[in-house]
């Protein structure tokens, strides 16, 4: 989340885009990414030879040779207005479209194909450039929040449907899962690539000593991670977002998941994802070995009968869900939630509150984490009610104290401490039997308990006495105020 100044310099970015006439929001964030993205090869680079410099060695696969040093950031922002426009229209913008993976078939080198530059003038250029010359985008939570507040004006504008994950809820998941680089990581409804984005830092940071190894490194840059979409700027964008974490040849695909065209199946070791909630599709496009788990139109149901056929046995899954998926009575929410429970070893529901999406959706929702078994598990299932993410559940999310993240990530990860706890905590555990005999019923509401305390009133006649002492003292108040009044 982002706010103060750093929230100012965005809309302030933003504001020079729309007054050009600019208006369609998935342009401007588009365009914005391209020049952060510009700035960010450079940064990189500048540290790169500052660590070189140190140890007095050549830089190793430089990012712009001799011939494309007018690409730079720090070198083509001292340029004049006209000068830097015809510079990156004619010189940086075609690096990085066509040269900078020039001869790889890699996802950013796919979708960057048909990538336009439509900064309008060369003025726009200036004010944007100079705009994004003081943010700190080496700072990765900075660029995170700055990727996460631009995507949010996608969402509010209702463009494309785009439905954003807070970025510490997807770092939650991410740290839930503890991925690792024995993994294969998808997500089938990849949007900006948020999750595994999160993914490969995690990784990053957690196993730097091992990405050393030449094996490690490749499988961490070409096979680790997968990501489906069906949106071609969504593409570029999360093909970006990896190129800068790292990751250069992700497996980023454009792919409509739920259809007969995606045949990845029993592939992956990990899935996190928050796919689409509303919507139903054609079921004569639908996959059949998904209607088979849940005879369904509904895509948030068939998103998790995918994300089951698309993990290895034992793979596991962190997936968002809307409520309705937890208690609804349809006989496909029935039979996933059966699937789950009876087929697969089902082993967390948190709830989160229904503010944790805004300002652009105010749907309750709840993380499902499950393992894929194909043959049963499911013993008892940990239940969290989750009550606040850091910030306030109204549209403005400011930050606040309130903070159930870190508690439900330590009790995740020591799930055997949680035995005996009461059905009034906020954490407890329900034996399979118990949600069978419910119908399979998964919300947190129908297991957890409430203490009442008991109220003790007066008496009546106390209560009627001191209506009386009430109403005699209003009527001499009154008189005094008459005769003040002189009435």
């Amino acid at each position: 989340m982002i706010t103060g100044e750093l929230r100012n310099k965005i809309d302030g970015i933003w504001d020079i885009f729309w007054s050009s006439g600019m208006t369609n929001p998935l342009t401007v964030i588009e365009q914005i990414t391209y020049l952060m993205f510009i700035k960010i090869l450079d940064d990189n680079e500048l540290r790169k030879e500052a660590n070189a410099a140190a140890f007095d060695m050549p830089v190793v696969d430089p990012i712009f040779d001799k011939d494309h040093q007018n690409c730079r950031w720090s070198n083509f922002r001292h340029y004049d207005a006209d000068a830097m426009f015809s510079n990156m229209t004619e010189k940086v913008f075609p690096f990085i479209k066509n040269d900078l993976n020039a001869g790889k078939d890699t996802a950013f080198a796919r979708y960057m194909k048909d990538a336009l530059f439509l900064v309008p003038t060369a003025r726009v250029l200036v004010k944007v450039v100079d705009a994004l010359d003081s943010l700190d985008l080496n700072n990765k939570d900075i660029m995170g929040d700055v990727y996460e507040y631009l995507l949010s004006q996608i969402a509010q504008s209702g463009t494309n449907g785009q439905f954003r994950t807070p970025r510490h809820i997807i770092k939650m998941m991410v740290e839930l899962m503890k991925p690792t680089l024995e993994d294969t990581i998808c997500d089938p409804a990849m949007g900006s690539a948020g999750f595994i984005c999160a993914a490969a830092q995690y990784i990053s940071e957690h196993y730097a000593k091992e990405l050393m190894q030449k094996a490690a490194k490749q499988h961490y840059t070409t096979t680790m991670f997968t990501g489906f979409d069906t949106d071609q700027t969504m593409l570029r964008i999360g093909a970006m977002n990896m190129m800068l974490h790292g990751v250069e040849a992700p497996n980023i695909t454009w792919m409509d998941s739920l259809s007969e065209d995606n045949t990845h199946r029993e592939e992956y070791s990990l899935i996190m994802a928050n796919p689409p909630f509303t919507g139903s599709l054609d079921k004569e496009t639908i996959s059949k070995d998904l209607l088979a788990i849940a005879p369904t139109k509904k895509t948030e149901l068939l998103f998790l009968a995918l994300f089951l056929k698309a993990l290895k046995v034992g793979g596991r899954c962190a997936s968002i869900v809307p409520d309705g998926v937890l208690f609804g009575s349809s006989k496909a929410h029935k039979a996933l939630r059966q699937e789950l429970v009876e087929f697969n070893r089902l082993e967390a529901v948190i709830s989160m509150p229904s503010g944790v999406f805004k300002p652009y959706a105010g749907v309750s929702t709840a993380i499902l984490i499950f393992t894929k078994t194909s043959h049963g598990g499911t013993d008892k299932v940990w239940f969290y009610d989750m009550k606040a993410d850091g910030f306030s559940l109204d549209d403005k999310r400011s930050p606040i104290d309130a903070n159930d993240i870190p508690d439900i990530i330590a009790r995740f990860h020591d799930l055997a401490a949680e035995e005996g706890r009461e059905r009034t905590e906020q954490s407890f555990f329900v034996p399979k039997q118990e949600i069978v005999d419910n119908d399979y019923d998964l919300s947190i509401n129908k297991y957890k308990k409430t203490d009442y305390v008991a109220v003790e009133y007066p008496p009546t006649s106390e209560i009627l006495d001191e209506l009386d002492r009430l109403n005699a003292q209003i009527e001499e108040e009154t008189k005094a105020l008459r005769k003040l009044l002189g009435e």
